[in-house]
């Protein structure tokens, strides 16, 4: 069982759903991003995706974006990255998840990338822009070296389309909560309850639900029917607006923690 997987193991026992924040590596630079992660992992994050910048970040909106162009700004680099990852892993234990866009990974070459995100201490990859049918190499190299592939699904997915990325997704299903770009919303989707049941019903891995969720009351409510909640650009936000790097890292450290309290004891999944 992969890291994931043993940490949603481990939130299932104590009746847990999983906190997943997202910061994008680099943003201010690499060495406030493991600060980050480590004040975050020691906050209550029980996985943690780093978004590798690229210049053309399409599933994300002004917050990410602009997180990106100053990781960018800085000499981020996929490679520079997986060096930050192989820091971190002697630090700590937190799953890992890059989320980026498939032409970083391409770049390096699937089989390089895959090789070298494993030695680096990666759990798994997303790839927002990069379908299953058209990503086989790259997943196919990813499963050969234990690297969770997570597929992610939208509100549009149709049911035929569904259980294909349910079968196929590993470490877990990312449910996207709207239709739209990363950014938080003032309040979640009416009809997500019913997408989340049905998407865990034709996933046996847990189903996370990421995009527009901000608030601890977001987190509290879908954590009634989901296994794990995304938080991404509320999170970069608070990390953009603080004065000093110091200061991000406590702000994203109490925002974690924030967020976690109302995952830490819920009623069972329904």
């Amino acid at each position: 069982m992969s890291r994931i997987g043993e940490r949603f193991a481990e939130l299932r026992g104590r009746g847990e759903r999983a906190l997943i924040p997202f910061v994008t590596a680099g943003d201010p630079d690499l060495g406030t991003t493991e600060a980050l992660v480590l004040a975050m992992a020691e906050a209550g994050a029980d996985l943690i995706e780093l978004g590798v910048p690229f210049s053309d970040p399409i599933a994300d909106g002004p917050t990410i974006q602009r997180a990106s162009q100053r990781a960018l700004a800085g000499g981020t680099s996929l490679r520079r990255v997986l060096e930050l990852v192989k820091r971190l892993r002697s630090r700590t234990q937190v799953p890992l998840i890059l989320m980026g866009y498939a032409n970083p990974f391409y770049a390096m070459g699937p089989r390089n990338f895959a090789a070298a995100a494993v030695e680096s201490g990666v759990d798994g990859v997303i790839v927002p822009d990069l379908p299953p049918e058209e990503g086989a190499d790259l997943y196919g190299a990813a499963a050969e070296r234990g690297l969770d592939a997570v597929l992610l699904a939208a509100p549009t997915t149709t049911p035929a389309r569904l259980a294909l990325l349910a079968e196929r997704t590993r470490g877990f299903l990312y449910f996207v909560s709207l239709t739209g770009v990363t950014g938080a919303r003032a309040r979640v989707a009416s009809d997500l309850e019913e997408r989340v049941r049905r998407a865990r019903a034709l996933c046996k891995l847990p189903v996370c639900v990421g995009f527009g969720v901000s608030t601890p009351e977001h987190a509290r409510e879908i954590g009634r029917y989901a296994d794990g909640v995304v938080v991404g650009g509320a999170l970069v936000d608070r990390i953009e607006r603080a004065p000093t790097p110091e200061d991000a890292v406590d702000s994203a450290a109490r925002f974690v923690a924030s967020l976690k309290a109302p995952l830490r004891s819920g009623d069972g999944l329904k």
